[in-house]
């Protein structure tokens, strides 16, 4: 599994809307950047109290990473 495809699959398991789900991945070397996209009441869901629900996406993504060699950072952008 890809960390794109990672990354999309735990967030529409989080969310209301899951068809409004989407993921951009940008390279740069062998770091990649994930902007994560989803409805904007399904925005609280993903962030979480404190941004802790978007830190653990990121920490299992890092995981996934590191197994490739590569750096990682998600970001949840606005809607």
């Amino acid at each position: 599994m890809t960390m794109k495809a990672l990354a999309e699959y735990i967030a529409r398991s989080l969310v209301d809307h899951p068809d409004e789900v989407a993921v951009d991945e940008f390279r740069h070397g062998n770091r990649v950047i994930l902007e994560l996209h989803v409805a904007r009441e399904d925005m609280g869901r993903v962030i979480g109290k404190g941004g802790r629900v978007a830190n653990a996406i990121r920490t299992l993504l890092r995981v996934s990473a590191e197994r490739e060699g590569s750096q990682i950072a998600l970001d949840v952008m606005e809607p």
